[in-house]
């Protein structure tokens, strides 16, 4: 059986991030955008991981300019435009497609193991967000619109 281990991906800084490390932990993944009309959530995927980091929880933040062109900049950019408009601690990794022939094999799998509205693997829009439980296996898909707040009770539930 494919978990997230299986994978690695890359961090913004262009090291490989082996998710085999991540191995035990709970993870939340999000398709992340600066432009966005859902960019405030970046505060709120924040004030999760400072919640729940010392139980073993994580955000990985994946860049991606596929909706609207809404994450226009560089890795770089991106990384200090997050660390200094939402005090962003979590690792943010390379910016990657979600959908399509170039899409990161982490974003397909995630797809589907957990389908959005109607059964769709597609990702429809910025800040989509995977849960992540300690075996690797994909627990659930929220949408852009669900806060990271309303996720808490799904995370506690897995530490």
């Amino acid at each position: 059986m494919t978990t997230i281990a299986d994978f690695s991906t890359s961090t913004n800084s262009g090291e490989t991030l082996d998710l085999a490390d991540k191995k035990g932990q709970v993870l939340l993944v999000v398709n992340t955008a600066s432009k966005c009309g859902f960019t405030p959530q970046y505060d709120g995927l924040e004030e999760l991981y400072q919640k729940y980091k010392d139980r073993g929880f994580e955000v990985l933040g994946f860049p991606c300019n596929q909706f609207g062109g809404q994450e226009p900049g560089s890795d770089d950019e991106i990384a200090e435009f997050c660390r200094i408009s939402h005090g962003v601690t979590f690792p943010l990794m390379e910016k990657v497609d979600v959908n399509g022939p170039d899409a990161s094999p982490v974003f397909d799998w995630m797809k589907g193991e957990a389908k959005g509205l109607l059964g769709s693997t597609a990702i429809k829009w910025n800040f989509t967000k995977f849960l992540i439980d300690r075996d690797g296996k994909v627990v659930k898909r929220f949408a852009p619109q669900d806060s990271p707040a309303s996720i808490a009770k799904h995370i506690e539930k897995l530490l």
